[in-house]
C-alpha cells in the first residue's frame, strides 16, 4: 500500500453534506455516519466509491468518441465492479477508505470560523500520509485540555488572547511551530493552486485537545428541521416533524484510495488511477438532498 499508485483523497464540503445512518434515537431523527469509536463524523468509502462511479458513467454516456467511450467503460468495469453472470463480470479493483475528519469548521465570535482539529486526528492522518509516500509530515502535538494552539498567522479568530467557539471560550497557548507546519502542509494539499484559500486557511487553523474537538464534533453539526404538508389543509402533516444533521459546508475530511488486483483484460493499474484518481473533481454530490443543493463537494487526490 505504499507505491506511487496509492493516494490520498481529500474531500471539502462545499454546501451542507448529509450521509445519514439511519433513524436516529436521540432528538436528532436522520443522524450523519459517526465512528463508533471516537464518535466523530466521517463519510463510508463506499459512498465516495459509489459517487465516483455515478460521476464518471455520466461522462462516459456524454463522450461522443466511440472508441474512447468504449475505453472509459472497460476502465469503469475494471475499477468499480460488474455484477452479472458474464465471465467477465468482477469486483471492482479501486478501493476506498473511509474518509475521516480532518478538519470541522466552527463558528468563532472573531473571524466567522475557524478550521479546527485535535492532535488524535492529526496523528491518524499523519499516519495516512506517511502509510501512503507523504514525506516532511509535520510533526505530533500535544496539548492540554482547555487549551488552543494557533499559528503565528491566526490573528483573526483571537480577541485578547482568548478565541470563543460556540458558546465556549479558551485561553491562547503561544504559538507551537508545529503548529504553522501542519496548516501549511494542509492548506497547499487542499488547495494546491489557490493562494488566497491557503491564506484564509493559515489565519483560522486552530487545534484544541481531543475532548474538546470531540464536543465540537457534536455541537458543530448542522441541524435543521423540516416538515411535510398535508395536501388537503395546507398545513403541517400531523407528525410529520424531523430533524436532519449535516455536516457544515467547509468541513474537510481524508482517505486512502489505491488498486487492488485488476481482473479485467487490457485495463491497468496505472489506468485506473489516472482516469480516477488523478484530476481534482470540483463539483461532485455526496448523500442525500441532491434536490435542495445539499452533498456539494470537493474531491482531490494527491500523493501523500
Amino acid at each position: 500500500m505504499t507505491s506511487d499508485l496509492t493516494k490520498m483523497y481529500w474531500l471539502q464540503a462545499i454546501s451542507p453534506l448529509h450521509v445519514g445512518a439511519g433513524k436516529g434515537v436521540g432528538f436528532i431523527d436522520m443522524p450523519v455516519m459517526r465512528e463508533k469509536v471516537t464518535n466523530w463524523p466521517f463519510v463510508p468509502g463506499s459512498a465516495v466509491k459509489g459517487v465516483l462511479r455515478d460521476h464518471f458513467t455520466q461522462i462516459k454516456e456524454k463522450e461522443t468518441d466511440q472508441s474512447k467511450k468504449k475505453v472509459l467503460e472497460e476502465q469503469i468495469k475494471a475499477a468499480f465492479g460488474e455484477a452479472g453472470r458474464d465471465p467477465e463480470s468482477n469486483a471492482g479493483s479501486l478501493v476506498f477508505t473511509d474518509a475521516h475528519i480532518v478538519c470541522m469548521p466552527i463558528r468563532s465570535l472573531y473571524g466567522t470560523f475557524a478550521y479546527v482539529t485535535s492532535p488524535m486526528v492529526l496523528a491518524r492522518l499523519k499516519r495516512d500520509l506517511e502509510s501512503t509516500g507523504g514525506t516532511n509530515v509535520p510533526a505530533n502535538i500535544s496539548i492540554d485540555n482547555d487549551e488552543t494552539v494557533l499559528t503565528s498567522k491566526a490573528p483573526k479568530i483571537v480577541h485578547d488572547n482568548m478565541i470563543f467557539f460556540e458558546d465556549l471560550d479558551f485561553p491562547v497557548k503561544s504559538t507551537d511551530p508545529n503548529a504553522d507546519l501542519w496548516a501549511v502542509y494542509l492548506s497547499k494539499k487542499i488547495y494546491p493552486s489557490d493562494v488566497t484559500w491557503q491564506t484564509t486557511f493559515n489565519e483560522r487553523f486552530a487545534i484544541v485537545s481531543d475532548n474538546t474537538f470531540t464536543f465540537l464534533a457534536m455541537q458543530g453539526s448542522e441541524v435543521s428541521a423540516h416538515i411535510k404538508i398535508d395536501d388537503a389543509r395546507k398545513i403541517v402533516k400531523k407528525g410529520a416533524l424531523w430533524y436532519e444533521e449535516a455536516l457544515p459546508s467547509e468541513t474537510i475530511l481524508a482517505g486512502i484510495a489505491w488498486c487492488d488486483r485488476v481482473y479485467r483484460k487490457g485495463v491497468t493499474e496505472n489506468d485506473i488511477h489516472t482516469t480516477f484518481c488523478g484530476n481534482e473533481l470540483k463539483n461532485i454530490q455526496i448523500g442525500g438532498k441532491a434536490t435542495v443543493g445539499k452533498g456539494r463537494a470537493r474531491c482531490l487526490f494527491t500523493q501523500g
